[in-house]
């Protein structure tokens, strides 16, 4: 296991002990395979962050937490990682707990993890239930400041939310879906990953009271605990369609979108608008095939950027700022993607507007 690294930097990055990593990298037996797996991950994270590490500044170590499906996951990691670099005066390390679904638990024992060995912060995705809301208010009680990512605790003892106004985003997509359907008939499908997300309760709820408002004659039926996974989702999503054969649109609030069309197309049905959230690797295939309607975006990397800057501030490392503003929201259609993601365009047609709305 070649690297550049001293154990004692392996051991921070992995949260073990020197003698532990010691023992991993000298092949001395006596480690769980998922240590080893803690270790080499350490030793990949270190490697990626090697160029910022050799910058002059303080150093935070940082720890980002996320309960989300793997394409989320991955898309929070490459936004923060491509953001250490111009994250001045201080250096950020980071170190990355992800994990796909589960018993909240699970992440309590994590974030308590983080509180007994210390961190300058931590980035926070995570059901609003009460034992992680507790969960937060013992790292403040230990200084280690939370910021919510994406979705808030606003009970909890958290420092700041970033990320959009999700009730905004309901109401977006609720007046996209009006202008698209028309008068054409046909129920909505609206699908969550899970109830406990306030993200997502917030965007149903916005989607719920703006359609009600403008188009009460609609009929939105509701699937919910697909987790964003396509094993789950699709059963989820079929059985809806099998029930009601009105349904012609979907809002998706929580992920799936892979599965959900499938189980259209099983079905022989046409999805006539869909709107989804996050242009992940998912999304952005399904949107340059003009099999999204629009996808509801927000800049990950600002983000990310606005949360380490708002733990720097806790520290003392930045003077302090103004109240946080929530991220701009982005209607995004095949043709107004970002340069990063500006796909060959095809001909097919397709009558969606390109807007941004703040």
């Amino acid at each position: 296991m070649g690297h550049p690294f001293p154990i004692r930097e392996i051991a921070r990055q992995a949260g073990l002990s020197e003698a532990t990593v010691d023992r991993v990298l000298n092949g001395r037996g006596g480690v769980r395979e998922s240590t080893a797996r803690e270790v080499r991950r350490a030793i990949a994270d270190l490697d990626r962050q090697r160029t910022q590490v050799r910058l002059v500044g303080r150093t935070f170590m940082v720890d980002i937490v996320v309960q989300a499906p793997e394409r989320f996951t991955t898309a929070v990691r490459a936004a923060l990682e491509a953001e250490l670099p111009a994250l001045h005066p201080a250096v950020i390390r980071s170190r990355f707990h992800f994990r796909e679904t589960g018993p909240a638990q699970e992440q309590v024992r994590t974030l308590d993890r983080i509180a007994r060995r210390g961190s300058q912060g931590v980035i926070l995705k995570a059901p609003d239930v009460p034992e992680v809301t507790a969960a937060v208010g013992r790292l403040e009680a230990a200084g280690i400041p939370v910021v919510t990512l994406v979705t808030d605790l606003p009970a909890s003892a958290r420092l700041a939310y970033v990320g959009i106004d999700n009730r905004a985003a309901g109401a977006t997509a609720a007046y996209l879906m009006g202008q698209w359907l028309g008068d054409r008939p046909g129920n909505v499908l609206t699908s969550l990953s899970s109830g406990f997300f306030r993200n997502e309760e917030e965007r149903e709820m916005g989607f719920r009271g703006a359609m009600r408002a403008r188009h009460p004659q609609r009929t939105l039926v509701e699937i919910a605990e697909g987790q964003g996974l396509d094993a789950t989702q699709y059963d989820l999503v079929r059985a809806a369609l099998e029930r009601d054969p009105e349904i012609r649109a979907v809002y998706s609030i929580g992920g799936g979108n892979i599965a959900t069309l499938r189980a259209f197309a099983d079905l022989d049905r046409d999805c006539a608008v869909f709107v989804a959230h996050d242009l992940d690797h998912d999304n952005t295939r399904l949107l340059r095939e003009h099999r999204l309607s629009a996808v509801l975006h927000h800049d990950l990397r600002q983000d990310l950027r606005e949360a380490c800057h708002i733990l720097m501030r806790a520290h003392g490392a930045l003077p302090p700022a103004g109240p946080v503003l929530p991220s701009a929201i982005q209607v995004v259609t095949p043709y107004n993607m970002p340069p990063y993601n500006v796909p060959a365009y095809n001909t097919s047609p397709y009558n969606a507007p390109t807007t941004t709305a703040r």
